[in-house]
């Protein structure tokens, strides 16, 4: 019976280290050496809950790569990630004082009812491609009036 159940496990890890692995090879980004996978708490927003514009001074984006809020201090801005499972891109354009200190990213959708139907849900990225925490120092030093830059500007400063 023992005997039995040993197998019973291995057969179960083999199946699951299968699964993961063709979850990995039909993400073409992650054959390379640059990404890291996080698993991270998100919500959602949108342009009616403030400015239609992102931190940057563009539009905030709904197409090829969507735009999402995070401290800059954690994930610097231009920072690229796929969300496991739905495969849809995001680029980090903006931050959000709620978000500082914190592991969420705030996801950008076009409307109202998608915002409330995503809540709160904690996610697997894949990062492909780390922003420029330099960048995201030289757009946060002029605004850190806010207590919240303040933080990211404190915190980008101790990481050089």
């Amino acid at each position: 019976m023992r005997r039995c159940h040993v197998v019973t496990v291995g057969l179960s890890l083999f199946v699951v280290g299968c699964a993961q692995e063709s979850v990995q090879t039909n993400n073409p980004v992650a054959k390379t050496k640059s990404v890291k996978t996080v698993t991270v708490r998100t919500t959602a927003y949108t342009h009616s809950e403030g400015p239609r514009s992102n931190a940057v001074g563009s539009r905030l984006n709904c197409s090829d790569y969507r735009s999402a809020a995070a401290d800059w201090s954690r994930f610097p801005v231009g920072t690229k990630f796929t969300i496991l499972g739905s495969g849809q891109n995001y680029i980090v354009d903006d931050y959000g004082s709620a978000l500082v200190g914190t592991n969420t990213i705030d996801l950008y959708v076009p409307t109202r009812a998608e915002m409330h139907h995503w809540g709160v849900r904690r996610v697997t990225i894949n990062i492909t491609e780390l922003g420029s925490y330099a960048k995201s120092l030289e757009i946060l030093r002029p605004r850190r009036g806010a207590h919240y830059v303040r933080k990211m500007v404190e915190n980008l400063e101790r990481q050089r």
